[in-house]
């Protein structure tokens, strides 16, 4: 007995959506067990905003649905039982348990052990009563002794850590919620804060907390039918928590866009206290799908007084942000090179800096250079057999540059030239460097708002994030053979 996913919704007549989700949780290793017990009849953990329209839909709680519809309204479609089958993504969600109670909707999806084709009876299935005790169980936590909507929040956002404890990997242990917030207040209690090994002072002076995400692009860009573009993002995120008292306790917030790329093969620092088990199983290697957990990624923690990274991630973004095409052909002491470069639509336009370095191994010194540039200018280092096409701080309207020109070559000195064992003959690359202040590709952000610090004193909080490129090849087209990161070791020292 398990359960797939749980929501908390407010039902709010009125507002355009009609609704909004005020919590929610997947268990991806739930979700994998359903995709292989429903096999060709399994259907995907929608994201919040599908299952909340379609939810309402099926309730009749949306503002505008006031015509009749056969598949839900008629009579032979009476429910009786609160559990329901909701349309998403082209398939049917079933069976999804949900009941409106003083304006919020309880809502889960239990594991079936079974294909869901024909539909098995609703007593064979034991997830379904472990449902509904664990939504009554926060029924009862959220609304005992509640006196207002900020009693509401508080209890909210004490959520997660309870379902760590009560229903961990989607099983229910203890539906009383109470007693799992009396167990986390009670060894708060019985252990007294102790200055760990670890902290070797404690931080006197005004409270702020400063976040910073960094992102960092690689791509492998070689324009051939045969051969794939690679490319990867890397991301890290640093924390400098300046806060009085021995353990001053931090929860970070981070969230993506609608469109935002999910985190993946996320690495946390030793500070952090619990995490979701979706986070810990969101993995690279496994294939992209619908079920991919999309956050919000909550990490709490207990910061030393050093900056410290709090954890790495991977994305698997569906393009580069600079698609380019290089070609370098050669005739005698001559090279003609070709470059165009289209800044992708989706990203900022608004670099700190942006340059293409194309160098010349193996060559004698530059003695002319004839070039057209749409844009940018074009600087020529002779003795390094280095080229560097100064693009600056945006791109054109176009969001697309070229240049185009004929390089010409002195006698080789092999104490000056730059010498490289790869880049021999038509074996050539353009390099870029950028950066984008306040961007992310995967459009990772740390809301200040979500920034939970239980210590004392209200803190500042400073958040920063930027995107920067890390080895972004774009390979000769021309060029006889592919080269791989594993090869670009020899190049890196020369750079």
């Amino acid at each position: 007995m398990a359960q797939r996913a749980v929501w908390l919704i407010s039902h709010e007549p009125g507002t355009p959506l009609c609704g909004t989700v005020r919590f929610s949780r997947r268990y991806p290793t739930v979700e994998k067990r359903a995709r292989v017990f429903n096999g060709t009849s399994y259907v995907p953990i929608p994201e919040d905003g599908p299952f909340l329209k379609a939810l309402l839909f099926e309730l009749r709680l949306l503002d505008d649905d006031k015509d009749f519809v056969e598949s839900r309204d008629s009579c032979s479609h009476i429910n009786k039982t609160s559990v329901y089958g909701l349309l998403v993504g082209g398939g049917e969600l079933w069976p999804v348990v949900a009941f409106l109670k003083n304006n919020m909707i309880y809502a889960c999806v239990p594991l079936v052990e079974q294909t869901l084709s024909p539909r098995p009876p609703l007593i064979s299935i034991s997830g379904i009563s472990q449902s509904f005790e664990l939504l009554f169980g926060i029924q009862d936590f959220l609304h005992l002794g509640q006196k207002n909507d900020t009693e509401l929040n508080t209890k909210l956002n004490q959520l997660p850590d309870l379902l760590l404890q009560a229903c961990p990997f989607g099983t229910l242990l203890d539906a009383n919620l109470q007693n799992s917030l009396d167990s986390i207040n009670f060894a708060s209690v019985t252990h007294p804060q102790k200055q760990p090994a670890w902290k070797v002072g404690t931080y006197k002076g005004k409270p702020q907390v400063s976040i910073s995400i960094t992102e960092k692009v690689k791509s492998m860009q070689y324009d051939k039918q045969d051969i794939a573009d690679t490319w990867q993002v890397v991301g890290a995120v640093t924390c400098k928590c300046d806060l009085e008292g021995i353990m001053p306790n931090v929860t970070i917030s981070l969230s993506l866009p609608t469109n935002g790329s999910p985190l993946q093969d996320i690495l946390v620092h030793p500070c952090v206290t619990s995490l979701d088990s979706a986070i810990l199983t969101s993995s690279s290697i496994d294939a992209m799908d619908d079920s991919a957990f999309s956050g919000p990624y909550k990490f709490p923690f207990t910061p030393p007084l050093e900056s410290f990274n709090l954890c790495y991630y991977t994305s698997q973004v569906p393009v580069p942000p600079i698609l380019g095409f290089y070609q370098m052909k050669e005739e005698e002491i001559q090279v003609k090179i070709t470059v165009n470069l289209k800044l992708h639509e989706s990203v900022k336009n608004n670099f700190e800096f942006c340059e293409a370095r194309i160098p010349f191994y193996n060559r004698g010194p530059i003695t002319h250079v004839e070039y057209k540039v749409s844009f940018g200018q074009l600087e020529v280092f002779r003795e390094k057999s280095l080229l560097i096409w100064i693009i600056g701080q945006k791109f054109p309207k176009s969001m697309e540059i070229s240049l185009s020109g004929t390089v010409t070559f002195g006698a080789k000195s092999h104490e000056k030239q730059p010498f490289d064992e790869i880049c021999i003959g038509g074996t050539a690359y353009l390099k870029l460097h950028f950066k984008i202040l306040d961007y992310t590709l995967t459009g990772c952000y740390a809301d200040q708002h979500s920034v939970q610090v239980f210590a004392s004193g209200k803190p500042k909080i400073n958040t920063h994030r930027k995107l920067i490129s890390s080895d972004y090849y774009i390979w000769n087209s021309k060029a006889p053979a592919p080269i791989t990161y594993g090869s670009l070791l020899l190049v890196r020292c020369h750079n």
